[in-house]
């Protein structure tokens, strides 16, 4: 079976789709909690290569990120980072709206979005409501 990443088109769409969400992520509104929390964690700096690094090895392509201590767990990469219902809604918008930006078509834009979707939920470590400070 062909890697995901090379049904998206490899490195070069990963990289153009981590661009676009963040990109996504410091100018919509549905980003401005996202933007807070990376604030709250490690920070920006590191995030787009970071994320690139990621998805490269989740689509199936180079695993550098993967031998990185801790790097398996996404829960326990996530743990200090207080992530209500709406963060991981939120991060959906942006992503979904990414994917659509970058030309990623069905049927594989909604296999990635579904895993994207249980991910996202799955990182939920706090109760809804107002706004982590």
């Amino acid at each position: 079976m062909t890697a995901v990443i090379d049904r998206l088109g490899g490195e070069p769409v990963v990289r153009a789709l981590v661009e676009r969400f963040y990109d996504l992520v410091e100018t919509l509104p549905q980003g401005r909690q996202i933007m807070h929390l990376h604030f709250r964690g490690h920070g920006l700096s590191h995030v787009r290569s970071a994320q690139f690094e990621f998805l490269c090895a989740f689509f199936g392509g180079r695993r550098d990120y993967m031998e990185r201590p801790g790097a398996l767990n996404l829960r326990q990469m996530h743990e200090h980072v207080p992530i209500r219902p709406e963060d991981a809604e939120d991060w959906l918008f942006c992503m979904d709206q990414a994917l659509s930006d970058t030309g990623v078509a069905e049927p594989l834009r909604g296999q990635i979005f579904g895993a994207f979707t249980r991910a996202a939920r799955a990182l939920v470590n706090r109760e809804g409501g107002a706004t982590a400070e």
